[in-house]
């Protein structure tokens, strides 16, 4: 699944690249680190939830089920944080003179 951002963000970064002349930095580009950042804060919520049900199901003990909301928790408010940064970016932009 694609997200408009992330292509927007891709997109980006390939004409940065190009009118660099090319001498863009080595390694994950920021479209692909924030792809993999969103992916693993998913797994960690599909994983609270799982651990959730398991525990009141009984086959959990208090201490996975914690552990894994607290987790869960933490990524996110790592996403938010994110997507306040972003928001508080375009806002700036938007407030440059033409």
């Amino acid at each position: 699944m694609a997200i408009p951002s992330l292509e927007a963000a891709r997109l980006y970064a390939a004409t940065a690249a190009k009118t660099a002349g090319g001498t863009a930095a080595k390694g994950p580009d920021f479209s692909t680190f924030l792809a993999e950042e969103l992916r693993g804060a998913a797994e960690t919520f599909a994983k609270g939830e799982e651990v959730a049900r398991a525990g009141l199901a009984g086959k959990a003990s208090v201490q996975e089920v914690v552990e894994a909301v607290a987790a869960a928790e933490l990524a996110l408010r790592k996403v938010q944080a994110v997507r306040d940064r972003v928001i508080a970016a375009y806002q700036e932009i938007m407030r440059m003179p033409i």
